[in-house]
């Protein structure tokens, strides 16, 4: 990944070209406009860069264009990393579109090593640039826009007391055995808990309604007391013997990364174990702000939303705004449950600083509504705000107004972010995160924003192009 110079073609690769081989148009269309905008592998080579003493030596990595590229392409087909290392190798057209041409294709962990260095931040000004690019290019002008928000889970299980408390005991057991191997002798004072701490999870979980009012808090105190004895240990094993050695540098290194496993998951722990004696035991009220909902995705956040199907969610919630021609135009993971009333502000500024003014229809669902709101719209300059009143009683002019022609017709357009984010979750692979960490999460997010942008604009050129040719 250091080295960072585009390859040539090789003879092979001319032949094939010369034969005629082509992308489908829609990638075609991709790759020529990612042709034109340099700027944007200059993003991605800065990421792959940053933290290198010697970028410019070493072996050849992945370069930033075929990074950017292979990202491109595997958010576009909803692809892991296995099957994107595969299709590429196995199709020509694919080679062509990502650069690798006839040259061998790295593995799958090269690519999930490249694509982890890139930060939210250069996603997040990669999608701006291509969004002006759409602007200067023409086929978007910014007068409609539309926005809502959604939830993108995070890969856990469903979260309860004794799943939590299961989880900790577990994990640090194992990377405790781990390290008493290493050192050559049992931890002084551990002992495997794993079975006696899964048996009394699957009581309480087997339990019925009923059973839970008489023996929960009893086998939940048991369930406690061993994650405690095992936080217990792991605290004594990181105090007492803290240089201790293994038989060669490996085995030091590998010891130093376990004892940052535990020191991070007996942290972890704490907070469950806190959390299941205030709510259990104590029968106190812990606020959501509080609670940790798993020990692998800490940052995780319960959003609840009124929905029918999935009163409760777990991930974090994310605000898009979308423009008429199917751009998202604005994206932001948002911390906790904040109500949607609070992003109207922020998406006016931002459709400013994109487009230069505001848009002529400003369209969204009910969450969205605040008296505030409406004057804060009408005095950016927006002619048309489609938001329905959300409770209350509408006076005569307001229950007018939510009769009339164009508020309805602002109210069909804001439907289609509804489908805008239902292709972001079936097609981009939105709906559930499989990355670790928040930083990953927003990785994910920026991807598929950046795939479903660059798909429409090679739609819109595909078509301007056919009118064309049709014209001439």
């Amino acid at each position: 990944m250091s080295r960072s110079a585009a390859s040539q073609l090789s003879f092979a690769d001319w032949e094939l070209m010369r034969q005629g081989l082509e992308l489908e148009p829609l990638l075609a269309a991709i790759a020529d406009f990612l042709d034109d905008h340099e700027e944007l592998v200059t993003r991605i080579r800065s990421d792959l860069r940053r933290g290198l003493k010697q970028p410019d030596t070493g072996r050849n990595g992945i370069a930033p264009r075929e990074v950017l590229r292979s990202l491109v392409l595997m958010r576009v087909k909803n692809w892991d990393y296995r099957e994107l290392r595969e299709r590429i190798a196995d199709g020509y057209t694919l080679r062509l579109f990502t650069g690798f041409g006839c040259r061998p294709v790295p593995k799958h962990n090269a690519f999930q090593r490249a694509f982890v260095r890139l930060t939210p931040a250069t996603l997040r000004v990669i999608n701006d640039l291509v969004v002006k690019a759409a602007v200067d290019l023409g086929v978007e002008d910014g007068t409609k826009l539309r926005v809502d928000t959604t939830v993108v889970q995070t890969d856990i299980h469903h979260p309860t007391d004794n799943t939590l408390l299961w989880d900790a005991v577990r994990v640090l057991s194992r990377l405790l055995g781990r390290l008493g191997r290493l050192v050559g002798r049992r931890i002084k004072g551990f002992r495997n808990r794993t079975r006696a701490a899964r048996r009394r999870m699957q009581a309480i979980q087997r339990m019925s309604t009923t059973q839970r009012l008489r023996q929960q808090t009893d086998k939940y105190r048991e369930l406690i007391g061993i994650a405690e004895e095992v936080v217990a240990c792991a605290r004594s094993a990181l105090e007492k013997r803290p240089n201790a050695r293994g038989k060669n540098l490996v085995d030091d290194l590998v010891m130093a990364g376990l004892r940052k496993q535990i020191d991070h998951y007996r942290g972890l722990a704490d907070r469950v174990i806190d959390q299941a004696r205030r709510r259990v035991i104590e029968g106190e009220q812990v606020p959501n702000a509080e609670k940790i909902y798993s020990i692998f995705e800490p940052h995780t956040d319960l959003i609840k939303r009124g929905k029918v199907r999935s009163p409760m969610e777990f991930g974090h919630k994310v605000f898009l705004a979308e423009s008429a021609k199917g751009l998202i135009t604005q994206y932001q993971v948002l911390n906790g449950n904040p109500p949607d009333e609070q992003q109207v502000s922020y998406s006016l500024q931002h459709h400013k600083r994109a487009f230069g003014r505001a848009p002529e229809l400003y369209s969204a669902d009910r969450g969205f509504f605040s008296e505030r709101n409406l004057t804060l719209c009408e005095g950016s300059g927006v002619k048309i705000v489609c938001i329905p009143q959300s409770g209350g009683r509408r006076t005569p002019q307001r229950e007018a107004w939510e009769k009339a022609p164009t508020f309805k017709h602002g109210q069909r357009f804001r439907a289609g972010i509804e489908g805008r984010i239902s292709v972001l979750f079936r097609g981009r692979g939105m709906k559930r995160s499989l990355a670790e960490g928040s930083e990953r999460f927003e990785l994910l997010v920026g991807a598929a924003v950046l795939a479903n942008n660059l798909m429409n604009i090679a739609v819109l050129l595909t078509k301007r192009a056919s009118r064309r040719r049709r014209a001439a």
